[in-house]
């Protein structure tokens, strides 16, 4: 990618860090938001960012820019007809948490784009453009999608925005990538809910609440997050979701049986502690640095199997 500039649009958490984290590192970085407020917000921190979309694109198509779509996946319709109407063959990736429904809306609403997936596995419970941050992506993973077909030319452009944010670059399938996000973020922020709601309890009752500590506000955090951001990625990946679930249901119903007939909790208690033991063991993944080529992309999907990391080219 070198010194390709970036068209950002949607200026939420996600968004917003993009450009700042872009504008830190000195690339030619513009934005787009729904809100005239958010934008006039980011206008005031000394970042360009409009509310017209169509202008924001013909720019793109000018500087030949990688166009980021970071904007709920329920909005991405809207935007992507835009995108097939003004800039038809733009470069374009995104920062969605699904990956095969976005690549679906691509091939509908603009079927001639340059795309190829991306999701950086970052983020707080807090949302909008001031929950915004340049160091949001320093050292989170961040996925580019390598399904055979991709286009290298701009599997390079995504990968060196990640760099370029701070982040380390996991290739995947965007199936098995949206098989993945359903059990270690999707599931989480679904079962935060119940915890949450359990742990509240009757509504005129406050004792259990005024006694939760760490363990309560650890597991729940994530309910924080505003509800539509939480219910565009769970529906939007609900046939990996709906696999995941059934496994948590599976697994709690023979705790249940478990505690009913014996009492005895050691098989659920053992699995999840080795499991946060291999969770641990992950947090230094093997990096490596590739050499993109015809035929590469098996490889790199093997790569991102093996929980190994791309931080970089080869040569």
């Amino acid at each position: 990618m070198g010194e390709r500039a970036l068209c950002v649009v949607g200026t939420g958490l996600i968004g917003g860090s993009l450009i700042r984290a872009a504008d830190k590192a000195g690339r030619h970085v513009w934005g787009t938001s729904a809100s005239e407020g958010t934008a006039e917000q980011a206008r005031a921190d000394g970042f360009d960012v409009t509310t017209d979309l169509d202008a924001a694109l013909r720019r793109a198509v000018e500087a030949d820019a990688l166009v980021v779509l970071a904007a709920p996946l329920p909005a991405l319709p809207d935007v992507l007809r835009r995108v097939g109407e003004v800039a038809p063959t733009v470069r374009l990736t995104d920062a969605v948490s699904v990956k095969v429904a976005v690549a679906d809306e691509v091939a509908r609403y603009a079927p001639r784009a340059r795309y190829v997936g991306g999701h950086p596995m970052a983020g707080t419970a807090e949302s909008g453009w001031a929950a915004g941050t340049a160091t949001l992506f320093t050292g989170a993973p961040w996925v580019v999608v390598s399904d055979d077909g991709a286009d290298l030319d701009v599997w390079a452009d995504v990968a060196e925005l990640a760099w370029l944010c701070g982040a380390h670059v996991v290739p995947a399938a965007a199936d098995e990538h949206d098989l993945a996000v359903a059990r270690i973020s999707h599931l989480p922020h679904l079962l935060a809910a119940v915890l949450a709601a359990v742990g509240a309890g009757e509504p005129d009752d406050d004792l259990p609440l005024a006694l939760s500590a760490s363990s309560f506000a650890d597991g729940t955090r994530v309910a924080g997050t505003r509800p539509e951001l939480v219910l565009a990625m769970c529906e939007g990946n609900r046939d990996a979701l709906l696999a995941a679930v059934d496994e948590a249901l599976g697994r709690l119903g023979a705790m249940r049986g478990a505690l009913a007939s014996t009492g005895g909790l050691a098989a659920t208690v053992n699995a999840g502690h080795l499991a946060r033991q291999r969770w641990s063991a992950t947090r230094e993944p093997l990096t490596e640095r590739v050499t993109l080529r015809p035929g590469i992309l098996p490889e790199l999907r093997e790569l991102g199997r093996r929980g190994d990391v791309v931080v970089g080219w080869a040569d």
